[in-house]
């Protein structure tokens, strides 16, 4: 095909008066029509919509409009006309049509017919031509896109933490160790344990499940930083909420306090709850009308309020007398346990109507670092709880006390060797800080509506599971 005119993405020609020359490339989603005219529907992922391409039968082969099948890749030429039928507001009248890829349409996975999501997650190298996963990857992109700029506008420093690591950031212990040691012949040292010492690193060392340990370093020098990258956990979980390789964001700000902390989480999820339905309302119209139908309202729901602030001794008496008049729930719940998903959703979906901020929990369930209070009983840990999610955010105020953090590590029975570099931010000018990480996977499952983790990334890593 020559041709002086440039390409145009189908989301700027959707937007464009009629009469102009056009040039278009995409994939076919269907073709339909008769012997006179064909009706092609070109989709190139820029947009939700398709355009509608006019073919006139007689100026085109019979061999050409047989190619045009759906899945093939096509270049189209033509005039910007209205549109007679409903739908669009402009059609291209073709004027030439070149098949750039065949589609065997005996062969291609993705036909007309509605497919499960278990079907498509066998055929992830394919399911982003869908309009589900066409819709999924743009939201993720513009939600990318917002954390950066939300934190970038703040004067936030963007700060790259090391995905291989010697430290059990969350003390839980299911990581995925990194090792060249050749598994069929493993050095073993005099006591008959594998001697790390001959390893690449010279130790043991395993995925990170957080950046937020060195992300505290960042944030005692320049102040306020945050990450963002993938994080690991070898948990053998085949839940809908969980998988081995997902994405976080974790800022650390030096001089937060507890409260900081808290207005900071609060402002951020808004921002992005914001930005998606001000940048992504197309996708979110149509995850809406195909899979969640309170999508777009319960997004809005989330604005223009303030997050109710419970404190988690508050939340525990709330359930024990929801159970008390006749609740069920799956896991029991008293002071000191963690709660489960079915407890948080009950708190915001139920109790309260909104997303629920959890503070001061027993530091028995939370992590070595957060910051003790007064009563010897709690930290300054906070959860942020969404409807639908349950736990969206978690994050503290640290332990800015040198003496206080000691005896913590000393009371879990840590191991003090891998640890001296964190400690040492307590020893040379400790201040107050605090931090929070946000699951990039369990915000984009709120906000595209989507039921399963594995559908809103677009390789899942789950057990038993690493296609593609």
């Amino acid at each position: 095909m020559e041709t002086t005119v440039k390409r145009t993405k189908i989301k700027a020609l959707l937007a464009m008066a009629p009469g102009a020359q056009v040039l278009v490339k995409g994939w076919v989603r269907t073709k339909r029509g008769n012997k006179q005219v064909k009706f092609i529907a070109l989709n190139d992922g820029s947009t939700i919509n398709n355009v509608q391409i006019v073919a006139e039968a007689e100026q085109f082969s019979e061999e050409l409009l047989k190619n045009v099948t759906t899945g093939a890749s096509l270049a189209v030429r033509g005039l910007l006309v209205p549109s007679i039928g409903s739908g669009q507001a402009v059609e291209i009248k073709a004027e030439e049509i070149e098949v750039l890829g065949e589609c065997d349409p005996m062969r291609y996975p993705l036909q007309k017919k509605d497919t499960t999501m278990e079907y498509l997650r066998t055929i992830a190298h394919l399911r982003p031509r869908t309009n589900t996963f066409g819709a999924v990857l743009r939201i993720r992109h513009a939600m990318a896109f917002a954390i950066h700029k939300f934190f970038n506008d703040k004067g936030f420093v963007y700060l790259h933490t090391p995905l291989i690591t010697e430290s059990d950031a969350e003390g839980a212990g299911d990581m995925f160790q990194v090792t060249t040691l050749d598994l069929k012949n493993i050095p073993l040292d005099k006591k008959g344990n594998v001697d790390f010492s001959r390893d690449f690193f010279g130790k043991k060392t395993s995925l990170t499940v957080s950046g937020q340990l060195e992300g505290e370093l960042g944030a005692t020098a320049v102040g306020e930083i945050y990450t963002f990258g993938p994080t690991f956990r070898a948990e053998n979980s085949n839940t809908p909420r969980h998988l081995a390789e997902f994405w976080m964001i974790e800022p650390e700000m030096a001089f937060y306090d507890i409260q900081d902390n808290m207005d900071l989480a609060e402002e951020f999820v808004k921002y992005l709850v914001q930005y998606a339905l001000d940048n992504c309302m197309d996708d979110l119209q149509f995850l809406n009308s195909k899979y969640d139908e309170g999508l777009i309202d319960r997004l809005r729901s989330v604005l223009g309020i303030e997050f109710e602030r419970v404190t988690y001794t508050r939340a525990v008496e709330i359930l024990e007398a929801a159970v008390a008049g006749g609740h069920k729930f799956e896991f029991p719940v008293h002071w000191g346990t963690d709660f489960q998903s079915e407890h948080e959703r009950y708190l915001v979906e139920k109790f309260f109507n909104k997303p629920v901020i959890l503070t001061d929990f027993p530091k028995d369930i939370k992590a070595f670092y957060m910051k003790q209070n007064e009563d010897g009983r709690t930290v300054r840990g906070m959860d942020v709880l969404f409807p639908k999610i349950g736990e969206i955010i978690g994050g503290s105020e640290r332990e800015a006390s040198l003496e206080k953090l000691e005896q913590r590590i000393s009371e879990l029975g840590m191991s003090r060797k891998n640890l001296e570099w964190y400690i040492d931010t307590r020893r040379f000018g400790t201040v107050p800080h605090s931090g929070f990480g946000l699951g990039f996977e369990r915000l984009l499952l709120f906000v595209t509506g989507m039921q399963n983790i594995r559908d809103v990334i677009p390789f899942p890593r789950t057990p038993k599971n690493a296609e593609f």
